[in-house]
């Protein structure tokens, strides 16, 4: 999972002076820690197995400016070592009884759907504070974020740890961010994001000709399709509790009820169509609630009408991003009818 503008988010107007601190604190360490990419591959001094993932990271950044249209900057240039599996920390919330994620607004990037710290600490202090208040709460580690352009952006190791493929889809996925961004519509920015990061790592994996990567990548991608549309039922399942006028003890037994259906589903799925293919059982071992579907819903609701989008503009990503740009102007409910039904590119 990708989280945008987490810095820009507090540096932009935080009510919070210790929100803002980290946030800038953090983000000025990295910075400051970063070594430009060129460099670190002429050094002798530096493992062999690291100056190999640089290189491969300096095909892919060089593969998105001339395949994907991407911005073609500083971002992605350097690199450094988190010392840790995760770069931030996001904190997702939603009310107990509301598939609808709560946000928080800051000036420049407008509302978003979650607050990120450097800090897992900081952010499950936070968490348990947004908890009394009654809301569902998730935090999750993030991987990369983006400043949409308005700083250098840097490789991270963390972007590492899942392979090649991974780091492609996290690099194109972070610079989809700086080619359009949409004020207060994460919804759409993520989506849209998503969108670029997969057609742009299939032709990532096809433009190196390899083979079993592109099987492995479209496995996968069947197998997250399966999980969205278990996610799917349990929220069409739970938007009917939350409906009715049940007391909130009996939304919650039922609400409970769901959840384990949900787990019920997704062990028959595994041992089933999946043959056993264990890759999510972490997501399904923690606790469930609607901050966690939340984030599936955020990433994943409008992704097809973005992919349908890319299609009918026969894949050429400039016209693709400026009709993305054209429905991003429209106002949050002329923009969603624009996009799902959207039969031409301009």
């Amino acid at each position: 999972m990708t989280v945008t503008a987490i810095f820009l988010s507090a540096m932009q107007g935080c009510s919070s002076l210790s929100y803002y601190t980290q946030s800038l604190n953090g983000h000025i360490s990295l910075v400051s820690a970063a070594k430009p990419v060129d460099k670190l591959l002429n050094d002798p001094s530096r493992e062999q197995g690291l100056r190999e993932q640089l290189k491969q990271a300096r095909d892919i950044r060089q593969f998105a400016i001339d395949e994907l249209a991407l911005p073609d900057n500083e971002s992605y240039r350097s690199y450094v070592d988190t010392g840790r599996e995760y770069v931030t920390w996001a904190v997702f919330a939603a009310p107990e009884f509301s598939l609808a994620v709560h946000t928080w607004c800051f000036p420049a990037v407008g509302c978003v759907p979650y607050r990120g710290y450097f800090s897992e600490k900081a952010a499950v202090k936070f968490a348990q504070g947004v908890r009394t208040q009654g809301f569902d709460v998730y935090v999750g580690g993030v991987p990369a974020y983006s400043t949409l352009g308005w700083f250098d952006d840097p490789l991270l190791n963390t972007m590492f740890r899942r392979g090649e493929t991974y780091l492609a889809g996290v690099v194109f996925h972070e610079l989809s961010h700086q080619r359009v961004y949409v004020q207060d519509d994460s919804e759409f920015n993520e989506a849209f994001a998503v969108a670029v990061e997969q057609s742009g790592t299939t032709a990532w994996l096809r433009h190196r000709s390899d083979r079993a990567a592109l099987r492995r990548y479209n496995a996968m991608q069947k197998r997250n399709d399966d999980f969205l549309a278990l996610i799917a039922e349990t929220r069409e399942e739970l938007a009917i509790i939350y409906s009715s006028k049940d007391s909130d003890a009996q939304k919650r037994v039922a609400k409970a009820a769901a959840i384990e259906r949900l787990r019920a589903r997704y062990r028959r799925m595994k041992e089933g169509r999946w043959n056993g293919y264990d890759g999510y059982d972490h997501w399904f071992s923690e606790p469930i609630n609607n901050a966690k579907l939340a984030t599936v819903s955020v990433y994943n609701d409008l992704l097809p009408a973005f992919s349908n989008l890319l299609v009918i503009c026969s894949g050429d990503y400039e016209r693709f991003y400026k009709a993305v740009e054209r429905i991003g102007k429209l106002d949050k409910q002329q923009r969603l009818q624009a996009l799902n039904g959207a039969n031409r590119c301009e």
